[in-house]
């Protein structure tokens, strides 16, 4: 089986990459011209310059493969509305289905966000088909997701499409660093205190074996939150303190102190022009329950659930022996 991937020099899409390899599928990876592919050196891929907002040269790179898998998204999150984030996220996407259908691709595979659907408690944790309530944030990162999830939805009378929306992921690959960003500042004693909020994490390796598994397993027009643990914030740098030796917040601050401090960021960026360390969208989001469950595709996908830490220690691993953590 060929498999067209975009996206594939990320987090998730080096750990997909590799999975994907380990079924002896053969992995075609659209890569944007210039832009460093490190975490892909060394494996036995083809690499195709491309651009989601050129339909012409996706429609030329997507021939001769039976599943495409689009992992590739701007998630840019100041400022808030941002148009590019809305033409790759949205237009990208409707450009690389048209040439999927237009090249009679088998199976086409979206990569979303769990935000796509209306978080919940730990109690009742938010699932698919739960309304959208992520739209009160203001962000484009956000909404275009959903937007775009919406749109191949709108697809599946002309090709086979599953979507797929992960968690906070954790693991190796993080060149960036995402999500291994907490572990840097946890490290380096720069997370004073907690937010009263949390959110789903689950270790990237996991999401990888779903995503390939919705290759055969995903059905057509479903949609799978793909999720392992919820933890509140205070928990989680508990677990991130542990994995690198160092001491980890303890104090929650109360949800009115963080919304304050966001509001004096989105003001002081206002008037500076630079982008705010914390924005008071960033800052309500730290103070919701970000929490799901995915058992739809642990029963359907067989999504794994290995526990987090493992997810952390192999971030926090990869990070110091590519020197983004000092010893």
């Amino acid at each position: 089986m060929k498999v067209f991937v975009t996206g594939g020099d990320g987090m998730l899409g080096s750990n997909l990459v590799r999975e994907l390899l380990s079924r002896d599928y053969k992995v075609t990876v659209m890569t944007q011209p210039g832009r460093e592919t490190g975490t892909l050196d060394g494996l036995n891929i083809s690499k195709v310059d491309g651009d989601l907002l050129n339909p012409e040269s996706l429609a030329d790179i997507t021939k001769n493969h039976d599943t495409v898998i689009h992992v590739a998204a701007s998630t840019s999150i100041w400022p808030l509305r941002n148009e590019i984030v809305t033409k790759v996220n949205i237009d990208g996407t409707k450009y690389l289905l048209d040439a999927a259908v237009q090249n009679g691709v088998k199976k086409f595979i979206h990569v979303g966000t769990a935000n796509t659907f209306g978080f919940g408690t730990k109690e009742n944790p938010g699932r698919e088909g739960n309304p959208y309530k992520a739209d009160k944030y203001g962000m484009d990162y956000m909404d275009s997701k959903y937007k775009a999830h919406q749109l191949v939805l709108s697809y599946c009378d002309k090709i086979d499409a599953t979507i797929v929306n992960p968690t906070f992921m954790m693991g190796a690959y993080d060149s960036a660093p995402s999500s291994g960003a907490m572990i840097v500042a946890i490290h380096d004693g720069k997370v004073p205190v907690c937010s009263p909020g949390g959110r789903n994490y689950i270790c990237v390796k996991d999401v990888a074996v779903a995503i390939a598994n919705a290759i055969t397993m995903g059905r057509k027009g479903e949609s799978y939150v793909l999720g392992n643990e919820n933890l509140s914030y205070k928990e989680a740098f508990g677990k991130m303190g542990k994995v690198t030796g160092k001491k980890a917040p303890s104090k929650v601050l109360p949800k009115w102190m963080i919304l304050l401090y966001g509001r004096l960021g989105s003001f002081g960026a206002r008037i500076t022009g630079k982008a705010p360390t914390v924005s008071y969208p960033m800052a309500q989001i730290s103070c919701d329950e970000h929490y799901f469950t995915a058992q739809k595709a642990i029963d359907e996908l067989k999504l794994p659930q290995t526990p987090i830490e493992e997810g952390m220690t192999e971030c926090f691993e990869w990070l110091k022996e590519h020197n983004y953590i000092k010893a």
